[in-house]
């Protein structure tokens, strides 16, 4: 039997800082983050390209600083950093399976990480490396879910993958109704209507008005990063 065939030549993974945590409180597990790493070389290996962008709420989250008081800038720049931090421990994990991976951010770090040119990122990936893109946009006020839009679209990607704790989009909160209906497509105009919260509303227009495919799954189940690139059923796409 012949294997399915990749629905994309080239991918942004949108990660949460949560994502890093697994049982923990805060910060980084250790099998979680090498898992994630397993996941996106395997991926690879079907000769996708592949771009992440981190968040940092495990470590650092502006808004709700600037909740408890803090400047929001100033928040916002700690989260920025915090993002830098689950990038470096992501390719560490990808470097000791053999992946060559290369840190970009938006803020000048030259000390452990490039800066964020584009052409250079897809430089890289062209040359097979995966790219790990921090510090959001580089600008307070604007969310990763923002700036992984953003760099999908720079980039060129066939899709923004957004990895989450529920297995796709649902018509109400599956955490608090059972009922909650599972969407395999949706459109981005019913996301921005309804407010099915699947990421802020700029990300959603960003894709919407850029013709940007968004698909929504679970990384909580093992190789479902992995399936969803050659199973169109995976999760939720959300589409114009």
């Amino acid at each position: 039997m012949s294997e399915a065939p990749v629905l994309y030549r080239r991918v942004l993974l949108k990660l949460s800082g949560e994502a890093l945590m697994g049982e923990l409180d805060y910060g980084i597990e250790p099998d979680v983050i090498q898992r994630i790493a397993a996941e996106i070389a395997a991926v690879q290996k079907l000769g996708i390209e592949v771009a992440i962008v981190i968040g940092g709420g495990n470590i650092f989250r502006g808004a709700g600083l600037a909740r408890a008081g803090m400047d929001r800038v100033t928040g916002d720049y700690m989260g920025m950093l915090a993002t830098v931090m689950n990038a470096l421990a992501i390719q560490d994990a990808l470097e000791s399976l053999d992946v060559y991976a290369r840190v970009m951010s938006a803020i000048q770090i030259h000390e452990v990480c490039e800066d964020y040119i584009r052409r250079r990122a897809v430089r890289h990936l062209e040359k097979g490396r995966v790219v790990i893109l921090a510090a959001g946009t580089g600008n307070p006020f604007f969310t990763t879910d923002s700036a992984a839009s953003l760099r999908a679209i720079e980039i060129g990607a066939d899709v923004l993958l957004k990895a989450t704790k529920v297995s796709g989009v649902y018509d109400s909160d599956p955490m608090l109704n059972s009922e909650a209906s599972l969407f395999d497509t949706v459109s981005f105009d019913k996301v921005l209507v309804d407010k099915l919260n699947v990421m802020d509303a700029t990300a959603i227009v960003m894709c919407r008005d850029n013709d940007l495919p968004l698909r929504i799954f679970s990384m909580t189940e093992k190789d479902t990063l992995v399936r969803a690139m050659t199973d169109a059923d995976v999760g939720t796409l959300v589409t114009a």
